[in-house]
């Protein structure tokens, strides 16, 4: 899939840079033989603050984005998710937020299907949709809180 591709070969320019990178969207839309919404896509939709990344768009001149991977310690990195999580979340958003901490070895295995289950829309079914959310964002922050140091 071209969006697989596209992350792909951002996330090893990141890797080359550092963890910061200026890309233009049309020079890589050219590179990779498509058009720049699908790499604008791409970085809104993978590249977001809840998986630890900063981006920072400049119009005109090809459309320069930068790319920046946030490099915090552990309570820091929690601390981040805590605010970012609002007052209502999705169980798909909850999911996000626990593959980010997963992958960056905040929690273990366990801790994410604990905490996946406790958020999980099964175990709210009592609640209306809208209630769900709510809920949900309360435990998820209840647990982060527990989860730091």
């Amino acid at each position: 899939m071209l969006a697989d591709t596209i992350a792909k070969l951002i996330e090893e320019m990141l890797d080359d840079a550092g963890g910061a990178l200026e890309l233009q969207r049309n020079e890589m839309a050219n590179r990779l033989g498509c058009v720049p919404s699908q790499i604008s896509y791409v970085i809104t939709s993978r590249f977001t603050p809840e998986k630890g990344y900063i981006i920072e768009s400049r119009r005109g001149g090809g459309g320069c984005i930068k790319i920046v991977r946030k490099q915090m310690g552990s309570d820091e990195y929690l601390m981040h998710f805590f605010y970012a999580i609002g007052e209502s979340i999705s169980e798909r958003e909850v999911l996000a937020y626990l593959n980010n901490l997963l992958g960056n070895e905040l929690i273990g295995k366990k801790t994410y299907e604990l905490i996946a289950a406790a958020t999980s829309n099964s175990a709210l079914s009592d609640l209306s949709p809208g209630a769900r959310d709510i809920v949900r964002a309360k435990i998820f922050k209840h647990t982060i809180l527990a989860l730091m140091k």
